[in-house]
């Protein structure tokens, strides 16, 4: 590996080591187990899932570092670029399903790409995706975001929430999959440490996830729930399901690419359930989060 990719790996395993942390220490019992895998057409990584915690029912924390000669076709259009200059990947990808319906599951990845010698750029992101939703949850998740995005500079934040708000969208439902977040890719900063400045970005969007989003958890994973709202919550873990399945680019690269599929479907939660056309009784907490969180808000504005 070159001494830029050396960098980027470090960042990425250093994320996964301390937001692996964080999560065990939050649900009190469940420990990740790491499965090693390698890729035939070059690198692996290291999937580490945490299953039937005390508070999250699957969590998942991997990474991953693939090369080839040849670059993802579909890639390689997009940016002009012969597929024969081959290709690097490298990320960190984390999802976690609560057992608790009241607390919200989460999704976060951070990325580096290149292409030779003729493209690079990095990549990232984070979203809330709850079954009950609380103001006051998809708040702290927006600031603390915003917080992030704002020591990059002040246009970063409406950017990169927009592209989350429109990424994570089910046209067929004509709804978002949850809260939103932000979300960025192709970003390949400007002057002679534009590469340094995007690992920074990188470094710090991974060294915040924890603060986005474990506050969360602490404050709902005790509340009381009964068989209605787990049935809500696995009918609404359909929709994230739905989504990854269908339109998630993660997904497809790694399909594309020849990753390993176990890794690369840690991201669905374990249990999910559909039902035929589902219509919450007026007034109660699953028709407020159908009618009131599903459609693009300002979070993180001071009045919220």
């Amino acid at each position: 590996m070159s001494a830029r990719r050396d960098r980027v790996v470090e960042v990425m395993r250093a994320g996964q080591d301390a937001f692996g942390r964080a999560l065990e220490e939050c649900d009190g019992g469940g420990r990740f187990t790491p499965h090693r895998w390698s890729r035939p057409g070059g690198g692996g990584g290291e999937a580490r899932i945490l299953e039937d915690g005390r508070v999250f029912e699957r969590a998942g924390v991997n990474v991953s570092a693939v090369y080839g000669d040849e670059a993802p076709a579909s890639i390689a259009a997009e940016h002009g670029v012969d597929p024969a200059v081959g290709f690097f990947a490298t990320g960190l990808s984390t999802v976690v399903h609560p057992r608790n319906p009241h607390v919200p599951s989460f999704h976060a990845n951070f990325r580096y790409f290149e292409m030779g010698d003729q493209a690079w750029w990095f990549g990232g992101g984070a979203d809330l995706t709850p079954a009950y939703g609380y103001a006051e949850d998809a708040a702290h998740f927006h600031r603390t975001l915003k917080d992030y995005c704002d020591g990059y500079g002040p246009a970063f934040y409406p950017e990169a929430k927009t592209a989350c708000d429109e990424y994570f969208y089910l046209p067929h439902r004509r709804e978002t999959r949850g809260v939103g977040g932000i979300f960025f890719d192709g970003l390949r900063p400007d002057g002679p440490d534009g590469w340094d400045r995007g690992l920074r970005l990188a470094a710090r969007g991974i060294e915040t996830l924890a603060a986005a989003y474990l506050p969360i958890v602490r404050r709902r994973t005790d509340q009381p729930y009964g068989d209605r709202e787990r049935q809500w919550q696995l009918y609404r873990r359909g929709r994230y399901v739905e989504f990854n399945l269908v339109y998630d680019r993660g997904t497809r690269f790694g399909l594309q690419t020849g990753g390993n599929i176990e890794a690369i479907l840690m991201s669905l939660p374990p249990l999910a359930s559909w039902a035929f056309d589902v219509q919450p009784e007026p007034g109660t907490p699953e028709a407020e989060m159908r009618d009131n969180f599903l459609t693009p808000r300002d979070w993180a504005s001071p009045a919220r």
